[in-house]
């Protein structure tokens, strides 16, 4: 079996082991049980007959004696490309547009409030062929562009909050960004959030193309809660987490695209370990697919020219800030995630942990604001 044919840790594990193992396995890998969602029987015929693979899950808090649940359903989209790479495009736009559209419409049937796409969803992840064209085409502005005026259309149509990643084109300075918009319930876009960190290593070198974002690290008051954007490279920096955090997020998305060489042994941990962290839900959002281009390119470390990236693996999936998490989806098909998460988890595991009132932040920074000028000295201390 070839590593883009395994469709998941999960489903091996339910192969190959007895329950009760089964049962001790997952609460080590996965932390408490999550437990499973029932969704409407509609919406499942609706995926089977739409081939994408829908699954759900639902975290619970504490009942309180102050405090109502805040229970929010949150749905991720993992997709791959619809055309070749060499289609037009936007042929390809809109053949994904139509792709996206008709999972939106079983999220909505399964009750989910925001929704949340795969990084540059809206076409290849062609970013490290280093050719411009046709990529570039591909950019769009983040307000009024056509991807974005189709995502107005689904809030509004749903009632759902929708997160759009996507290649931006600033007209104004000719700039383009890695960006994620963010379009409310009502359909009026509520703001925008950049890559704050572009990666440099093997074939993901994306500065060719766009600039580290300059948006901060901002965070979005929705109808359903505080809601912030950490796009794809960004899980491997901590402080990019724990800035949406003191900002006051309470979920945070991390649509993403990357390929199982590189970093699918990660996968599962960076997500996961932010959410404990820093008190608060993360879903981590991947494409899914091998994506195929006509003009061979190199890598940044010493591969033979190549067409394709390697495969993208999926494995969307939803943790808490109690070390729970949800399974995920498949390493091999398009899939919906919907999780409906109590919002009051994020407080009570504060108070249990209390990692941000032990933070000790203003030494930090003292300490950061000495170690980031050009004198600086390690504190090292020798015989």
């Amino acid at each position: 079996m070839s590593a883009c044919e395994f469709e998941s840790v999960e489903k091996c594990l339910e192969a190959h082991l007895p329950q009760a193992e089964l049962s001790e396995v997952r609460r080590v890998l996965f932390g408490k049980e999550t437990l499973k969602l029932d969704l409407p029987t509609s919406a499942a015929e609706a995926a089977s007959e739409r081939d994408f693979e829908l699954k759900g899950f639902r975290f619970e808090a504490a009942p309180e004696q102050l405090r109502p649940p805040r229970r929010v359903r949150v749905g991720l989209v993992q997709h791959r490309i619809v055309l070749p790479t060499d289609a037009p495009v936007l042929d390809q736009v809109s053949a994904v547009h139509s792709r996206v559209g008709e999972i939106v419409e079983v999220a909505a049937m399964c009750g989910v409030n925001v929704v949340c796409f795969q990084e540059a969803w809206t076409m290849p992840f062609a970013f490290c062929t280093r050719e411009k064209e046709p990529w570039t085409e591909f950019a769009e502005s983040a307000e009024g562009g056509n991807t974005t005026r189709f995502c107005q259309e689904l809030a509004r149509k749903h009632n759902m909050v929708v997160v759009s990643p996507m290649l931006e084109r600033e007209e104004l300075h000719g700039t383009l960004w890695n960006t994620a918009v963010v379009i409310s319930n009502t359909g009026n876009v509520l703001g925008k959030s950049r890559k704050n960190h572009i990666p440099r290593i093997g074939d993901f070198n994306e500065s060719t193309y766009y600039m580290e974002g300059n948006t901060g690290h901002a965070v979005f008051q929705t109808q359903f809660g505080r809601i912030a954007v950490n796009i794809c490279y960004g899980r491997h920096h901590p402080l990019n987490w724990f800035m949406y955090s003191m900002n006051g997020a309470e979920i945070i998305f991390n649509p993403s695209a990357t390929v199982g060489a590189l970093s699918e042994a990660m996968w599962p941990i960076e997500a996961r370990n932010a959410a404990i962290a820093n008190h608060c839900f993360t879903c981590a959002v991947n494409r899914v697919g091998t994506e195929h281009f006509k003009s061979e390119f190199t890598s940044g470390d010493g591969k033979k020219a190549h067409h394709d990236f390697g495969h993208f693996y999926g494995s969307s999936y939803v943790a808490a800030p109690d070390s729970s998490r949800t399974p995920g989806l498949s390493r091999t098909r398009d899939g919906l995630l919907v999780v409906e998460m109590d919002l009051n988890l994020n407080r009570q595991m504060s108070d249990k942990w209390s990692f941000k009132m032990t933070g000790r932040y203003a030494e930090y920074a003292d300490e950061l604001t000495k170690a980031v000028r050009q004198d600086f000295k390690p504190n090292i201390v020798k015989e």
